[in-house]
């Protein structure tokens, strides 16, 4: 079955959402495909003790703030899954769903867009994918050989499934800290990160992290000296349930092994620990592979953009893959302005 629309957006999570509310009020006429079976992107697979680390009013989508939790300044996943599907439904968004987008081809004046349940044909398209369904996990050539359980923040839920196990988490971002304190209290936790832990200071949360990474793209953009953005405050939040683990002594890194072996792990200078589970909290890669028929990426694996827009391939727009496709475009308060800024570029071109 083929469709038309002037715009296909690729994706129904927060990015999609957003990018659909701009496309909305410019008037024109799109679709949203999402490849979840329900509303909240990436969100619906989170733990389950995972929390914002703004306050509501500040993790929201454009035209609707998020309305408080109650009794809670950060507000936890399902809260923002249920916001995120009112979002959709407040207005009206054409979401699509479960669609899986399998390629974007070039054809003629138009983008074809592939999907496992028939073609859209389209004047431009917004990819706004993410990176959750693309975990990374590190080049360590001994994976093999752990006898234990391997898996990934993405398969994490919550710390009974492990209760009284030896458990190694891996990784030294917001993701590995929040899991690490989490299993702290009734596993046997072994944390290790590549470098030293750098927690920002406890008063700092997605407001001030928003705003040094606005500072930093105006900065880039004037030609200014760079701020160093996000980066420079630290790499973890301090989060309330972070704080607490922390100042009980029970979230204490250790550097990174060298090797696996069928027990558990080693250092450099012989050291071992067993462990039953790891626990690889890594981050990830931006999701892309729908955009291989276009032959965009770069020696890096990279699309290169100017703004939101792939600078060799005008009709297509990225959104909500991190800084590089706008300040802080990865998260709910954050993927707003560069979702206007593709929105009216969109109706430009269309003009």
């Amino acid at each position: 079955m083929s469709h038309q629309t002037q715009v296909v957006v690729i994706g129904g999570g927060q990015a999609g959402l957003a990018a659909g509310y701009h496309l909305r009020r410019l008037g024109l006429d799109f679709i949203i495909l999402d490849a979840q079976t329900t509303p909240g992107g990436a969100w619906q697979h989170a733990w389950d003790s995972l929390r914002l680390f703004s306050p509501a009013a500040y993790s929201s989508l454009p035209g609707r703030l998020m309305p408080p939790q109650s009794g809670e300044t950060y507000p936890d996943v399902q809260h923002v899954v249920e916001y995120l599907a009112d979002y959709e439904k407040r207005y009206e968004l054409p979401v699509e769903r479960p669609v899986r987008v399998l390629g974007v081809h070039r054809d003629g004046q138009l983008l074809r867009v592939e999907t496992d349940s028939g073609t859209w044909h389209a004047r431009a398209a917004i990819s706004a994918t993410g990176s959750w369904w693309r975990p990374f996990l590190p080049a360590i050539s001994s994976h093999a050989a752990f006898g234990g359980r391997q898996l990934h923040t993405v398969e994490y839920r919550s710390p009974a499934d492990f209760a009284g196990q030896r458990v190694i988490v891996v990784g030294g971002g917001n993701s590995g800290a929040q899991i690490a304190s989490d299993l702290a209290y009734d596993t046997r936790l072994t944390w290790v990160t590549q470098r030293p832990t750098r927690f920002l200071a406890d008063d700092i949360d997605g407001r001030a992290l928003f705003d040094a990474a606005t500072a930093r793209r105006r900065a880039l953009d004037e030609g200014r000296t760079d701020t160093g953005g996000v980066a420079s405050l630290g790499d973890i939040v301090a989060v309330p349930p972070v704080r607490e683990a922390r100042d009980c002594g029970l979230l204490k890194a250790t550097p990174m092994f060298t090797r696996l072996l069928p027990e558990g792990v080693e250092w450099a200078d012989g050291t071992r620990a067993g462990a039953d589970t790891i626990i690889w909290c890594t981050g990830f890669r931006p999701a892309l592979s729908h955009l291989a028929p276009l032959q965009l990426r770069g020696a890096r694996g990279r699309i290169t953009t100017a703004g939101t827009r792939a600078l060799d391939e005008p009709r297509l727009h990225m959104l909500g893959y991190g800084d590089w496709t706008g300040p802080a475009s990865a998260t709910l308060i954050g993927v707003g302005r560069p979702a206007r800024d593709a929105a009216r570029e969109i109706a430009a071109l269309l003009r």
